[in-house]
């Protein structure tokens, strides 16, 4: 699935945090945030795409997800989550591979009968499971990894993807390679990674993959696997794994390099040059870092703006008034069909039960507002949680698609008050995440999460619903078939 994703170290965030992020960018499939209680979880999980049956260990954490409300079309989609360990996932980033890849380890995708009697041949794991069939039984980002490999060995995958995970201390991407091969690698505290559907690492060592592990994991037969199919194309003695096993396609100049420019302008305006004629660093360069140590600590309405941009400022962005022959050449960021963008925040410094917080938004993130949740509770509010498919104002997801319908276009007129309900959102939960911790803090009554929960929900009601009002009302005003007479 096409997404974006921001990786942040706890020495490169504002508070010492860890954050992932992800903007997960489907086809316009309508998502909930809910809370999965261990007697939720099955014991025994079928893929609904794959048709792959996996039995699940005991003794099963809780965690939150953001699944698809229409499970029986395509299957679960969890997407993103936080478990009671305060460990962090989002899975997946759709990444790129090769033909050398593909044909030295073949995606293990499902056979479909050919003739009537014949039954399918099941098919390896993906997107659609990984959440589900890993977030709740680890404890650590690093066991995240570790879990997880163990399944692409066993199970194999249908898809290329990227996955994250962070707990307090450390952040892990993990990256597959063909069906059953992978690759990971701790974030290191001080950087911020960014990755747009291309296989992203640019730099690994093997020596330490194959010895003490302390910040690279890998299969087992990984070198075996790059000499034996001839993959290693770098020179010198250097091992970049973006030239072994990702792409180098026109097609990416286009959909995926111009985003990483993006955002490695915004975090590094300083330390690189990104513009001009002696530019390091093109929308359409092949080598933009994986990683860059930002010129100045990331918040999470860093995180968010970057996970909404459009390319502002510069001759791409599609909403310019005047074509400039390069206007929405590019593929923004904050793109119509996005289902759910949030960012899993893993906090030192507070009491274990209330470290992490998933801060959460749907729909276009240029348009929608980002809100904060504490995910260490049994039930969120309906506001989240209870999504139909039918439309309704009653709830975040379909008032978030329906602002950023309406807004993007007129987006001159209705720019300033998207803007305006951002950081009111913003605002408004920032102060009440730091009023329940305090009060959780000094009471040690930690039961407060579900009351606090339900006061960010009905403040980001009621902003959604002023914000909604005042879009439609502007766009109203522009329709094509309005028309004014005086009277004599």
């Amino acid at each position: 699935m096409p997404c974006t994703t921001i990786l942040v170290g706890k020495k490169a965030s504002n508070d010492g945090s860890t954050m992932i992020a992800r903007t997960d960018d489907g086809h316009f499939d309508v998502k909930k945030m809910v809370v999965v209680e261990p007697k939720d979880q099955p014991k025994t999980y079928k893929s609904v795409l794959s048709h792959a049956e996996v039995a699940l260990p005991d003794e099963p954490l809780r965690y939150t997800a953001c699944p698809n409300v229409d499970r029986k079309k395509e299957g679960i989609w969890a997407a993103t989550g936080i478990n009671a360990a305060n460990v962090g996932m989002t899975a997946t980033e759709t990444i790129t591979s090769n033909p050398r890849v593909l044909a030295a380890d073949p995606l293990k995708v499902c056979k479909k009968p050919k003739k009537r009697g014949e039954k399918d041949v099941p098919g390896g794991l993906g997107e659609e499971d990984f959440v589900v069939l890993v977030l709740p039984y680890i404890r650590t980002a690093r066991e995240g990894v570790l879990r997880l490999a163990e399944l692409l060995e066993r199970y194999g995958t249908y898809e290329s993807n990227g996955i994250a995970f962070n707990d307090e201390n450390e952040i892990w991407w993990m990256e597959t390679i063909g069906g059953h091969h992978w690759m990971a690698r701790r974030v290191p505290d001080e950087v911020c990674v960014v990755n747009p559907n291309q296989f992203g690492m640019d730099g690994f060592d093997l020596k330490d993959a194959f010895g003490a592990k302390k910040a690279h994991l890998c299969s087992k037969d990984l070198r075996e696997f790059i000499r034996d199919n001839c993959l290693d194309l770098n020179q010198n003695g250097a091992f970049n794994p973006r030239d072994v096993f990702g792409s180098r396609r026109d097609s990416d100049h286009v959909y995926n390099t111009p985003r990483a420019w993006f955002m490695g302008r915004y975090l590094t305006p300083r330390s690189h040059r990104w513009e001009g004629p002696d530019a390091e660093f093109t929308p359409e360069s092949d080598d933009i870092p994986w990683s860059f140590v930002p010129d100045r600590r990331v918040t999470v309405e860093d995180v968010k703006y970057l996970l909404s941009t459009h390319y502002q400022g510069t001759p791409y962005d599609p909403y310019l008034h005047a074509d400039t022959g390069k206007r929405g050449m590019y593929r923004s960021i904050g793109i119509n069909r996005t289902g759910v963008m949030s960012v899993c925040q893993i906090r030192s410094g507070v009491p274990e039960a209330i470290r992490g917080v998933e801060w959460i938004c749907f729909g276009s993130t240029t348009f929608d507002a980002l809100l904060p949740v504490y995910p260490n509770t049994a039930k969120l509010p309906s506001y989240l949680s209870g999504v139909t498919t039918d439309v309704s104002t009653e709830n975040f997801y379909w008032s978030s698609r329906l602002i950023g319908a309406l807004a993007d276009h007129e987006f001159p007129a209705c720019v300033q008050d998207i803007e305006r309900y951002q950081s009111a959102v913003m605002t408004e939960g920032r102060r009440l995440l730091r009023e329940y911790d305090q009060k959780m803090t000094e009471s040690g009554d930690f039961s407060l999460v579900a009351e606090a929960n339900e006061k960010l929900c009905a403040m980001a009601k009621e902003k959604t619903t002023e914000a909604l009002g005042k879009v439609l009302q502007t766009v109203s005003e522009r329709m094509k078939n309005g028309y004014n007479r005086a009277d004599n």
